[in-house]
This record gives C-alpha cells, structure tokens and sequence, in this order.
C-alpha cells in the first residue's frame, strides 16, 4: 500500500502543481507511477468540468469563460506538457537528422517555431472550447484522463530514444507489466464511460485520440527512434486539442443535419 501512496505522490509531484509530500524517486517507489499519470488527469478534468458548468453561472462574457478553461490544464500542471510541444515542433521543423532532432530536444532556448505553434495552439484550443456546448464539457473533462492513459502506455510499452531522461527514467523504473494492464484498464473504462456519456461525441473523442496516438507512434519510432519526455508532453498536447476539435466537428455536422 505504501508502494502505490508513493507512486501516486511522485506522479502527481511530478506532472502536477498540486502540493505533495516528499517522497524518495527510488525504484520501489516509481514502480506503479505510470498507473498514476491519469488521474492527475481525472483532477484536471474535474475542475475544468466544474468551471464549465458553473462559470456559465456568472455575470462574465464568453471571452473570459473560455480563457479560464483553456488555463486551466495549464495552471495545474504548471506547463510541463506544453514545454515537451515546444521542442518537438522545433526539432520536426529543423529538418534535420536524427541525432540532431535529438540534440534540439534538449535544447533549453524555443525557436521561431516553437513559438509560432504555441500561439498556434492556444488559438486553437481557445477556437474550439469557445465553440464547446455545455452539455460535452464534461466529455472533454474526460479527455484529460484519457489522453494521460495513452501517454502513460505509450511510456511503459514504447521503445525510447535515449537511455536519460524523464520517459527512460520513468520506463526503466516501471514494473511494465503491472503498468500496461492497469493502463489498458484505465483506457477502456474511461473509453467505455465517454461512449455511455455521449456515444457519438464520446466515439468521435476516442477516435480522434487513437488516431493521434498511433500517429504519435509513427513520428517518434520514424524521426526519433523512439519516445522521449518531450515527445510525450508534445502528444499529450496535441491529442487534447485534437478529442476537442473531434467535439466540435460532431456539433457542427449535428446542426448541419438537424
């Protein structure tokens, strides 16, 4: 029991704001931590589902409404993910070959890039929340916990890049078997509970990040040789922006056919 209270501590101490106790990063203790990473996830989502339910309570506009949203995620991972978005887009834009693809990764300074795919991004992002209907931001609340599912499996059964670094460091210490199938639990309920929710927004979300992640795959075992921390925060990111864009289209096509 004091072996899964830890791993949870490191994962939320580690992909989260949220203040933890100290906790030793040792192998004992790092062991189920990717069974974690989701329900930092699940915090995410309940407080951007409860935001999108009552912040339509108060007298604001809708322009404030829909910033908050898109903060939100931001706000309580403190940007982690984001930072991994960044510096892939520079590496992939480079060109260039692998080793150096590798060597941008761990580039602390963003290129021109990077900076034009996080306002990219944020426009995006705030594009489609503004568009979101009440009733499906509790689906994309549960996005949150799907796409970190993805992510966590994608660490324990993916090969990595390099032998350092956040993903070898967490896939090294796994017990990947343990992982992978609590992960695919993890992904199957949350699946199955956004189908029941809504079974053609939840099938378009679930579509939507399944393609992402396989596309993910291709992109980190093909330009990388396998994944890293910032390839998976770079997913991350993109899968979220893309279960919100497969929300959007589903409303959009549903008023266009009535």
């Amino acid at each position: 029991m004091k072996k899964l209270l830890n791993s949870c501590v490191i994962a939320f101490s580690m992909y989260s704001k949220l203040p933890m106790p100290n906790v030793q990063w040792e192998k004992e203790n790092m062991k189920y931590v990717l069974c974690f990473f989701p329900w930092v996830g699940a915090v995410i989502g309940a407080v951007f589902t409860l935001w999108g339910n009552l912040g339509q309570l108060l007298p604001i506009g809708k322009t404030l409404y829909t910033i908050i949203l898109l903060l939100i995620p931001v706000l309580l991972t403190g940007g982690i993910h984001l930072d991994g978005l960044l510096d892939t887009t520079d590496a992939l834009s480079s060109y260039q070959p692998r080793e150096r693809r590798l060597e941008i990764l761990k580039d602390s300074h963003a290129g021109a890039f990077a900076v034009l795919a996080c306002s990219v991004y944020f426009l995006a992002c705030y594009g489609f929340l503004s568009e979101l209907s009440w009733n499906r931001i509790s689906l994309a609340g549960m996005g949150f916990f799907f796409s970190r599912a993805l992510s966590g499996y994608a660490i324990a059964a993916f090969p990595c890049a390099k032998n350092s670094g956040l993903a070898a460091a967490f896939s090294q210490n796994a017990d990947k078997k343990y992982a992978k199938r609590g992960l695919v639990l993890e992904i199957m309920a949350c699946g199955i509970l956004m189908l029941l929710r809504d079974p053609l927004g939840g099938g378009a979300a679930v579509c939507a990040s399944l393609l992402c992640f396989f596309y993910y795959y291709f992109v980190a075992t093909r330009k990388f040789g396998g994944i890293t921390g910032d390839l998976a925060g770079w997913f991350l990111q993109l899968c979220e922006l893309f279960l919100l864009a497969a929300l959007v289209v589903v409303q959009v096509l549903e008023r266009m056919w009535g």
